[in-house]
């Protein structure tokens, strides 16, 4: 209901900024945490560029890593958005750097939401707590909600280790604890869509890579493609939707394998043409490169393994409809043009 406040955790990252909009957009005052306040001057200042032209909203110092001001931030609060999450641009050399914020972030958010009485949280989870199971899914096959990734799988990432383990804790946290909010998980995947400043999310910097000559040739993989603005949507419909409560909910919208988004960014950027992937990768070259080069080691996993997942669950249980993976890749490529970072 419009006025309702809502808590909105990680404010400064790229998928909370376009949450964040959409909110403020239907008319809820927002309150946003933020690791550092001194940071609260270009959030909002992106956060207007994401679409939202004037708004209530208040910021908030909080730390996943910290009980200190979780029950301040959620004061009066409705619903909670707990969208923050560490997200590395490098491997660390100690997991437990992205794992245990993670895990013990989506518990400390859960336990303070239930302190100030919220009624529901959403947790920003992730399609790599989806489809990476342990032993291989069988090929062809269309990965949906009722999926998990095997967390003790040899060839994952500290990333995949900790958005996993941390839906899980979360889940494991409101079955065995009364007297807790309603949960519900959204799932994104490969998010793109327009970048509100040039603080870039990993997927925009794999754009900015490919449109600045750094992949002259790509790997043979591909993504699920999310739209930034369709994961706020979702958000924002799993929040308050009756039927969405002990869900998970998977946003994306089709797959495209990287040459074709370069071929995008090549379409809405003609003179990148020289500079995007000129063709595809044979896979033992790709692993033998990996020995070297940490960016395609992550890949690893996904040769010769098209993960494609399935929104027929939003569709149905939230009524909601996507945007094209062909938007999602143009329209991300265009601000970046704007930022003026490629």
């Amino acid at each position: 209901m419009a006025g309702e406040k809502v808590l909105v955790t990680g404010a400064s990252g790229f998928i909370a900024k376009h949450c964040i909009a959409e909110l403020i957009r239907q008319g809820y005052a927002v309150q946003a945490t933020l690791r550092d306040l001194a940071r609260e001057e270009e959030t909002w200042r992106a956060i207007g560029n994401a679409g939202a032209t004037a708004g209530d909203i208040k910021f908030y110092p909080a730390d996943l890593l910290d009980d200190e001001g979780w029950d301040k931030a959620m004061q009066g609060c409705t619903y909670v958005l707990h969208v923050a999450s560490p997200f590395p641009l490098k491997t660390p050399k100690d997991p437990e750097e992205v794992i245990r914020p993670a895990r013990e972030g989506a518990v400390r958010v859960l336990k303070a939401a239930a302190g100030a009485g919220v009624k529901r949280v959403v947790l920003t989870s992730s399609i790599v707590a989806i489809t990476l199971p342990w032993p291989e899914a069988a090929p062809g096959h269309v990965f949906d909600e009722t999926d998990w990734s095997n967390p003790d799988r040899p060839d994952v990432t500290s990333y995949v280790v900790s958005k996993t383990l941390a839906e899980r804790a979360a889940w494991d946290f409101v079955t065995n604890t009364p007297g807790v909010p309603e949960l519900t998980v959204v799932n994104p995947a490969f998010v793109l869509g327009p970048a509100p400043d040039a603080d870039l999310s990993t997927s925009h910097e794999v754009i900015r890579l490919m449109g600045t000559g750094a992949y002259p040739a790509a790997p043979k993989i591909g993504f699920p493609i999310s739209d930034v603005r369709d994961v706020a949507v979702t958000h924002a419909l799993a929040m308050t939707n009756p039927a969405a409560a002990g869900q998970r909910f998977l946003s994306a919208n089709g797959f495209l394998r990287l040459f074709e988004i370069g071929q995008l960014i090549k379409q809405t950027l003609p003179d990148l043409a020289k500079k995007v992937p000129r063709g595809e990768l044979p896979d033992l070259a790709v692993r033998a490169l990996a020995l070297v080069d940490v960016r395609l080691k992550a890949v690893l996993p996904d040769l010769g393994f098209p993960r494609p997942v399935t929104n027929a669950k939003a569709h149905r249980v939230l009524g909601q409809t996507f945007r094209s993976p062909q938007e999602a890749v143009t329209s991300a490529a265009a601000s970046l043009r704007a930022l003026q970072v490629i």
